[in-house]
């Protein structure tokens, strides 16, 4: 097969006249995408610096910041093949089905991600919160987008999806700063309440770590067939919440056993009438 120099002469004019004509979209195409990588960046600074400024959540900050990155990409990615001379309305249809598609086949993530989002805007607790949810007591580590990461007291650490967390009920335990403990001690008839209750009170007030303000209290909860149920109640700072649990109860024993009085076996009401 022979080459014919005119043809080849042809194609190469064709093509040189291509590269020019096409060459001024592709130039300005590029330039759009490199302004445009360069104005992302500054935005997103900007915007971050002044939601720092306005003390907004560092979750919900980079969440926003992430969210604002993407959409700015698309855009941007959009301008440049448009400048290219691709057709967006077909590219933004085809991209629209994608999206029904994933968010069909991804609603529990969806929904992780709108309980996320809920989570970071109303704030029902915050890093650093002992929360109770979902049958769990644990501290808050981390608040993501899809989950919330705690750890138990004796650390072990939990992953709740955000859809399920926000939807139920969380008690906030660090919220007011300070907590009560709810005891119950049970002695016999033959013991004298009032003396029970005194030095279950001398207790209480002899530990600095029971806060007198509140004040503690101790009264009688209930009368069972075999026991006197006391109700002892100390109040403590969130972080001595634990060690004045134990302490009154291991105070209230040596106190009882000193002035002889026995604690009898502590039987909820429920498993007594079974």
């Amino acid at each position: 097969m022979e080459v014919n120099p005119n043809q080849l002469t042809n194609y190469a004019s064709l093509l040189w006249n291509a590269i020019l004509d096409y060459s001024p979209k592709i130039i300005s195409a590029f330039v759009i995408l490199i302004v445009g990588i360069y104005a992302i960046r500054l935005i997103t600074r900007l915007i971050k610096k002044i939601m720092i400024k306005r003390d907004l959540d560092p979750t919900l900050t980079k969440f926003l910041a992430d969210i604002l990155i993407w959409a700015l990409r698309i855009l941007l990615f959009i301008a440049f093949i448009s400048k290219l001379g691709v057709e967006t309305s077909s590219f933004v249809a085809i991209l629209g089905a994608m999206g029904l598609a994933v968010g069909l086949s991804l609603q529990g993530s969806l929904s992780n991600f709108a309980g996320g989002m809920l989570i970071i805007l109303f704030k029902p607790f915050k890093v650093g919160d002992t929360i109770e949810a979902q049958g769990q007591i644990a501290t808050v580590l981390e608040i993501q987008i899809f989950v919330t990461k705690l750890v138990t007291a004796n650390n072990q650490t939990i992953f709740i999806p955000n859809g399920i967390l926000s939807n139920g009920t969380i008690i906030n335990y660090s919220t007011q700063g300070q907590r009560r403990a709810d005891l119950t001690i049970a002695i016999s008839y033959e013991t004298d309440i009032k003396k029970a209750k005194e030095i279950i009170a001398e207790v209480m007030r002899s530990n600095p770590k029971v806060l007198s303000n509140p004040a503690p209290e101790v009264g009688v909860k209930n009368l069972t067939d075999n026991a006197i149920h006391l109700a002892v109640r100390p109040w403590a700072k969130n972080e001595d919440f634990g060690t004045v649990f134990s302490e009154t109860l291991e105070n209230c024993k040596l106190a009882f056993d000193a002035a002889g009085i026995v604690i009898q076996p502590y039987i909820r009401e429920s498993s007594a009438k079974n």
